[in-house]
């Protein structure tokens, strides 16, 4: 249990993105093909969540925290978006159908939602 998430894990930067990615991708694969889209909804969703849920537990903090935690909920978002992919130059290829495989690669799991 020590190796998978905790909830120290969680509330750092690292933890909540990839709880973040691994949740969108998850839910987003059970959705099926028009799930791309259904996808960013979802990160958004559980990065602010997880961003809320550690301003609740932070006890020597203001009134300020939920102003801050709207902010490192984004900082999640991008994180497990990818901020490296946001110039359209950086941004893989998509196919037309996801269905078909362009040059015999399978396809894979983890991809690009922007």
């Amino acid at each position: 249990m020590n190796d998978l998430f905790t909830w120290a894990a969680l509330g750092s930067l690292t933890g909540a993105s990839a709880a973040t990615l691994l949740t969108a991708n998850v839910v987003g694969g059970l959705i099926g093909p028009n799930g791309d889209k259904a996808r960013k909804w979802i990160a958004l969703g559980v990065a602010l969540a997880l961003s809320y849920a550690t301003a609740a537990f932070a006890t020597d903090a203001g009134a300020e925290k939920w102003i801050i935690a709207f902010f490192n909920g984004l900082v999640i978002f991008s994180a497990a978006l990818g901020a490296n992919q946001l110039p359209p130059g950086n941004r893989q290829a998509t196919q037309a159908s996801p269905t078909q495989l362009a040059q015999g690669r399978e396809p894979r799991f983890i991809r690009s939602w922007v």
